[in-house]
């Protein structure tokens, strides 16, 4: 009898791990492009303000060689210079994939999650250079689930606040995760795009490659730093994030097993109470339940990042 009751709670544990783990894989695949949908909301809507404030370029050349003042003030974006990390960079749009995205600066596993993230230490898009731009696959509304459908010649086009560019396709690669090759700088415009590959796994990376179509806009010179600063250089820093965001994303166990720990406390605390009575009152039990568990599926959250960055 004792064996039979010890066989039955394993079986209702795993039941119960195997509803999370179906759970855990659907908040992934569409609870987490129901977050990164609202998040474009709001970033396409602060982008559409500051293309508003800008002074309308003459051409694609908005910014003269080493200017580095602005008449705006500050807090105020400024054409050819990055943004700070989350903040809108500009629109991406791959008309025969359905691609309309706005793309954030950055490729921390916070950033890829509003949406495609541009590489730091990269040019941004419209620029001289290889400007490079990480995006999921599958989850966080998966905006580069299908880049593997582009062929050479297909258009894409990028819109900043210096201006609308089009790219040409012109390579599909496969590389390995820790191969940070593609995103290195060129001597031409040229822009890069990069995603897990196969769907659902973080085996290797598919990379998109494309060139400018016509004149570059121009850029102000990269900060600079001298030996004296005492700590690691502009570039080192750069690289250092481009090559994380390449292999993975990270994540804090502590929250994890906080979060954890809490869930499954409610849920023993839930079948104590419910074993205790009949069968309807059971029933009431289990049914007031529901929205403190629906809470408690913020635990998938501190799970996520775990996931590769770009998954």
């Amino acid at each position: 009898m004792q064996v039979r009751s010890t066989f039955g709670a394993v079986g209702r544990v795993l039941a119960a791990v195997g509803v999370l783990l179906l759970l855990f894989v659907a908040y992934q695949l569409w609870g987490t492009g129901l977050l990164e949908a609202r998040h474009q909301a709001a970033l396409r809507q602060e982008f559409t303000v500051e293309l508003r404030h800008v002074p309308r370029p003459t051409g694609a050349t908005t910014t003269a060689p080493g200017a580095t003042t602005s008449t705006m003030p500050a807090s105020e974006p400024v054409p050819g210079v990055a943004p700070p990390d989350g903040q809108p960079v500009g629109l991406i749009q791959i008309p025969k994939i359905n691609v309309d995205k706005v793309v954030v600066e950055g490729t921390a596993t916070a950033d890829l999650q509003l949406g495609p993230g541009h590489y730091p230490g990269t040019p941004l898009p419209g620029q001289n250079g290889n400007a490079a731009i990480a995006g999921h696959r599958t989850t966080y509304g998966a905006p580069f689930y299908s880049l593997s459908q582009l062929v050479p010649g297909d258009a894409i086009y990028v819109t900043t606040l210096q201006g609308r560019f089009h790219y040409s396709v012109t390579d599909l690669l496969r590389r390995s995760p820790s191969d940070t090759s593609a995103v290195a700088n060129t001597n031409f415009a040229e822009l890069t795009l990069t995603t897990c590959d196969p769907p659902f796994s973080a085996a290797n990376r598919l990379i998109v490659q494309g060139r400018l179509i016509g004149r570059a806009a121009l850029a102000p010179p990269p900060p600079t730093t001298t030996a004296k600063s005492g700590g690691p250089s502009v570039l080192t820093r750069k690289v250092a994030v481009s090559k994380q965001v390449l292999v993975g994303g990270d994540a804090s166990w502590a929250a994890v097993v906080g979060w954890g720990s809490a869930c499954v406390a409610f849920g023993i605390g839930v079948w104590l109470l419910a074993r205790r009575r009949r069968r309807r009152r059971r029933l009431a039990v289990y049914g007031a339940s529901v929205p403190v568990f629906v809470i408690g599926l913020f635990f998938f959250q501190v799970v996520s990042p775990f996931v590769p960055a770009s998954f």
